[in-house]
């Protein structure tokens, strides 16, 4: 890196703003492969991430505000404090007390409310998620997941009725409460939703090119087909 930043015109360049979007895509990237399964690609998309975390490290150094040592350090320094029941003396009898005790201690450390540490901009699917967690670990929470369903029923009803009252303002507003219940009730069943969503894409997308493939093969075009006749080919890739 040092090489590449003295001698490269475009990692001379690059900004802590400029490499952003590229680790958020970089991230999604080994997402993908961990949902895949394809350890070799997990391999190369966790060497990608890395030579970011150095890239970020480099410019630090450059304006002396940090290094690699110091964000290895600071990293180790958190979990040191961030696990007393291994590092300590506290007891703990599950992860949800881990959970908790993580949660307490990070408003000791001098964050003021449980839900500073989620990222404004995570998308809103992964952000309910995390939200929920958050707010779990300091007890807010239901006690079974029978409760969570009776609520989730509960806002597709209320869903229903603005629907049926075609009340477009109060639509949005409950179809967005039906999708936090949906993520809350995910939580219960130990289903990660960003997760669970993405492998249904994943899914619909083999499928749904299946179905492309088979009506090319027939020298039709997916417009001239019928619903039935495309049915078939689905049921074939749901086969498969």
């Amino acid at each position: 890196m040092d090489e590449l930043r003295a001698q490269c015109p475009w990692d001379k360049k690059q900004t802590l703003e400029s490499l952003r979007p590229l680790t958020i895509e970089e991230t999604y990237e080994l997402g993908d492969a961990i949902l895949d399964n394809d350890l070799n690609e997990v391999k190369k998309e966790l060497g990608d991430l890395l030579l970011h975390i150095v890239f970020y490290a480099k410019i630090g150094s450059e304006t002396q505000d940090f290094d690699i040592a110091d964000v290895a350090d600071g990293i180790c320094e958190k979990l040191i404090s961030r696990h007393p029941h291994v590092y300590g003396d506290v007891k703990v009898a599950n992860e949800e007390d881990v959970k908790r005790n993580w949660e307490n201690l990070k408003l000791k450390e001098g964050k003021s409310s449980v839900l500073e540490g989620v990222p404004k901009s995570l998308p809103a699917l992964v952000k309910a998620s995390r939200i929920q967690d958050k707010v779990a670990g300091v007890g807010f929470d239901w006690e079974e997941p029978h409760q969570v369903f009776e609520k989730l029923e509960e806002e597709l009803a209320e869903l229903k009725e603005q629907v049926e009252a075609a009340n477009q303002q109060e639509i949005e507003a409950e179809f967005g409460d039906v999708l936090f219940s949906m993520i809350n009730y995910a939580r219960f069943l130990k289903v990660d939703p960003e997760s669970a969503l993405e492998r249904t894409n994943k899914k619909f997308i083999k499928r749904f090119q299946y179905l492309e493939t088979k009506a090319k093969e027939n020298n039709k075009s997916l417009k001239e087909m019928t619903l039935a006749e495309m049915d078939i080919f689905w049921n074939e890739a749901k086969k498969l």
